[in-house]
C-alpha cells in the first residue's frame, strides 16, 4: 500500500512540474533540491520530505496557492505517502480518540456503537 500511495505523490509532483513548464533541473534549482531524488520521489522510489515548510516551498514554487483545496491535497498526499496522520488531525484530541475505530472500520472490524456514534457526531461537528 505504501508503495502505491508514494506512486500517486509521485505522479502528482510530475504533473503539477510539467504543469507549470519546470525540467527538473529547473525546479531542483529553485528549491535547492538534489534532481536526483525529486526524480525518484516522482517515480514512487522515496518518500517526499515530511517536514511542512519543506512541502510548503515546493508548493509555492509549483504556484499551488497556500490554503487552497489543491494545497492541502498535495500536503495530504505526501502525508499519506508516508505514513503519517496529518498535523490538523493529530491536534484535535477527539479526532485522535476516534481514530481506532474508524481504522478497525476500514479493516472491516466492527466498531461498537458508541465508537459509531463519537465518529458520526464528530463529522457532522466537523
Amino acid at each position: 500500500m505504501k508503495n502505491e500511495n508514494l506512486k500517486k505523490f509521485g505522479e502528482l509532483l510530475k504533473y503539477l512540474r510539467m504543469k507549470k513548464n519546470f525540467s527538473l533541473r529547473d525546479i531542483c534549482k529553485k528549491i535547492n533540491y538534489d534532481p536526483s531524488n525529486w526524480s525518484k520521489i516522482e517515480r514512487g522510489l522515496i518518500s517526499p520530505p515530511s517536514d511542512k515548510e519543506t512541502l510548503s516551498q515546493w508548493a509555492k514554487v509549483l504556484l499551488i496557492k497556500n490554503g487552497s483545496a489543491e494545497y492541502y491535497n498535495f500536503i495530504d498526499l505526501a502525508n499519506i505517502a508516508q505514513g503519517i496522520i496529518p498535523d490538523y488531525i493529530m491536534q484535535e484530541a477527539d479526532l485522535v480518540k476516534a481514530l481506532p475505530a474508524f481504522f478497525r472500520t476500514v479493516r472491516n472490524e466492527k466498531p461498537t456503537k458508541k465508537e459509531i456514534d463519537d465518529l458520526i457526531s464528530l463529522i457532522k461537528n466537523n
